[in-house]
């Protein structure tokens, strides 16, 4: 693969049309594809007003832009596919459907062509089951917005070939985003390591330790997030948070750790999605009436404490299970999810005996496996070791 590469995408939503914008800027040819005509060209206008506000913030020139739309191809067929290096399927987060793509993808590119998805949270190894190539086939998962965020997850899967990985990092590296690589398991890095930021707010919000905006003022003023779970959520969607969640519990065979919330799964039943349905958590529009936090100093930093602990114990449990280096953990939820450190300094810095005897005092009182300390942390407090030396 190299800059004369073309790269076909497969699914013009939000996602598919953030990587096609990212390939073209790069001076790719990009066959965007959808099924449905209609939404091929929402896509096309989407694009081409994401583009004209950087023109017109002065961020970006005219020339720049028209050269970025030329190159994208806008298709309701995959005929062209078989001119691509590189394939990403960005269609909707469903096993089968997403088999069903590459299923069909297989039989048209070409024998050299890499295969990836851009799936947050299913098996790279049970989507490359339908192919009769799976060496070439991997994840490569970006964050939403695609152009904006710098972090990309690089997932092989157990048959992945390894001069694959490394090429497909090296050729997204190109494409100035920071890669991290992620063993396939549920939720690779970012999704499995950030669940405790959501649950773990969710958690004391039902158990009255304090309401939303408190939890959420908080995280933010003194845990310097820059977002609280709740607002996040929202903006996030509660479906997709939720589905996510779902996902992740499912696939580590319902571990305690990662339960969802009825608090959540009643926010999805009622249609209160977040920011796109006018209300979430919060409510959104010109008449929005929303709480003010109550700014108690010593209850927020309980709050932010407890969650950090969890998500400290979650990013020990990536290392513990070699899901990935403790370097590409950190880099990840800072560059993936804007945390203001990586979670394996913060736990040097806050000190890990600290880290430990906050969740083991979690664990007695509620006596739930869902606070259980991870085995490598107490090793390492118990040898007076530390993630960074």
């Amino acid at each position: 693969m190299n800059q004369s590469t073309a790269i076909g995408i497969i699914g013009a939503g939000t996602m598919g049309q953030g990587i096609a914008q990212i390939a073209s800027s790069h001076n790719h040819p990009v066959y965007l594809y959808d099924a449905y005509p209609d939404q091929l060209g929402k896509a096309k206008h989407a694009l081409r007003k994401i583009l004209q506000r950087q023109v017109e913030k002065d961020r970006m020139a005219q020339d720049e832009v028209n050269g970025i739309m030329k190159r994208i191809h806008f298709v309701d067929d995959l005929t062209n596919f078989n001119q691509c290096g590189l394939v990403i399927e960005a269609v909707v987060e469903d096993l089968e459907i997403k088999k069903d793509v590459l299923r069909r993808l297989e039989g048209i590119a070409s024998r050299n062509c890499v295969l990836a998805t851009n799936t947050s949270s299913l098996s790279i190894a049970s989507l490359s089951s339908v192919l009769k190539k799976p060496k070439r086939f991997l994840g490569i998962h970006f964050f939403n917005p695609a152009p904006l965020m710098p972090l990309v997850e690089i997932v092989p899967g157990i048959a992945t070939a390894d001069d694959i990985t490394q090429k497909t990092r090296s050729f997204i590296n190109d494409w100035d985003k920071t890669t991290v690589l992620a063993k396939d398991t549920p939720g690779f890095i970012v999704n499995r390591v950030a669940r405790p930021f959501y649950s773990e707010a969710i958690r004391q919000y039902e158990e009255g330790v304090a309401d939303i905006p408190t939890i959420d003022w908080a995280m933010k003023e003194i845990g310097g997030f820059r977002m609280g779970p709740f607002k996040l959520m929202d903006f996030i969607g509660n479906d997709i948070n939720y589905k996510v969640t779902e996902t992740v519990f499912e696939e580590f065979f319902y571990d305690p750790r990662f339960k969802p919330s009825f608090t959540q799964k009643r926010m999805v039943e009622a249609g209160y999605l977040g920011k796109k349905t006018g209300r979430g958590f919060y409510e959104y529009g010109e008449n929005a009436d929303n709480p003010a936090p109550t700014k108690d100093e010593k209850l927020g930093q309980e709050i932010v404490d407890r969650i950090v602990a969890m998500l400290i114990n979650e990013a020990a449990d990536a290392v513990f299970m070699n899901i990935a280096t403790i370097e590409d953990i950190d880099l990840a939820m800072t560059e993936g999810v804007n945390y203001p450190k990586g979670l394996l300094r913060c736990a040097g810095e806050i000190g890990l005996e600290k880290v430990l005897d906050r969740i083991t005092a979690l664990q007695m009182e509620y006596g739930e496996d869902r606070y259980r300390p991870n085995p490598l942390l107490k090793r390492m407090v118990r040898n007076d070791e530390t993630f960074y030396k």
